[in-house]
């Protein structure tokens, strides 16, 4: 990074005014900055369960009420948890006319609470639920945006259509990503001018591959992480700031 902090700033500034099409690749890194709590690692229990031990097909369809517990006590947890300035500058920027797209790897659904529509879930939303028989889903939203919790101990679901039970619409350990959606994010990445990519570590794939089609495709790929990444020098140039101070900066009318 030749250029100082400050013409940097003005340079990507005039970059996300011109650009025609911008992407933003957003991880758990703009989540932990509203208070979304971790699951994985140390202090990551859950009544001394691992993360990895629930969020199975397997787990479910062992224990469902075990499984929809947790997923129950995870939802209250976030009820405390608001957009921070890093996603409401998306937003924001949305809204004054900007070509912004979102993909993200986030269920916590803090995008599209922030104000921003038609935002990409790779790994799905937490406050969604989908039948295991029928395509029926149903939206739990609400709950976040009335602060009512649901209960923790209370039955799993059953679907409104068919009778059957309700899951998590998330992406669990060992399956496959939505074909729709992933197949969207790289035609996206494959279009875009500028691409974001935002408190991701990028080791979690396919998504990690988003950056490098990116800029493989002649985007400008800039990162905005608190510390280096495997593609830190895959990117056009990198910011180590959190994206709560480094979105707003960026995106300054």
């Amino acid at each position: 990074m030749t250029a100082m902090p400050v013409e940097l700033i003005a340079d990507l500034r005039r970059r996300v005014r011109e650009a025609d099409e911008i992407i933003v690749l957003s991880g758990a890194g703009v989540s932990a900055e509203s208070g979304v709590p971790t699951y994985r690692g140390a202090g990551g229990l859950w009544k001394n369960f691992r993360a990895q031990d629930l969020a199975t097909v397997e787990a479910f369809d062992r224990d469902p009420a075990l499984v929809w517990g947790w997923y129950r006590s995870r939802r209250r947890a976030l009820l405390d948890c608001e957009p921070n300035a890093g996603h409401r500058a998306l937003a924001e920027a949305v809204e004054r006319g900007l070509e912004l797209r979102v993909v993200t790897q986030n269920i916590d659904g803090l995008h599209t609470f922030a104000g921003l529509d038609g935002v990409l879930e790779l790994h799905g939303n937490i406050w969604r639920e989908k039948c295991v028989r029928c395509p029926q889903t149903v939206d739990r939203s609400a709950d976040y945006q009335a602060r009512r919790a649901l209960p923790v101990d209370d039955p799993p679901p059953e679907c409104p259509e068919c009778g059957d039970i309700l899951r998590p619409d998330v992406v669990w350990f060992g399956e496959q990503l939505d074909t729709r959606v992933i197949e969207q994010a790289f035609r996206l990445a494959e279009s875009c001018e500028l691409m974001l990519v935002v408190g991701t570590s990028c080791e979690v794939h396919p998504a990690a591959l988003l950056p490098l089609v990116a800029r493989k495709a002649g985007a400008y790929v800039v990162e905005v992480n608190i510390e280096p990444t495997v593609v830190t020098d895959r990117c056009s140039v990198s910011l180590f700031e959190p994206a709560a101070r480094a979105l707003p900066k960026l995106f300054a009318e």
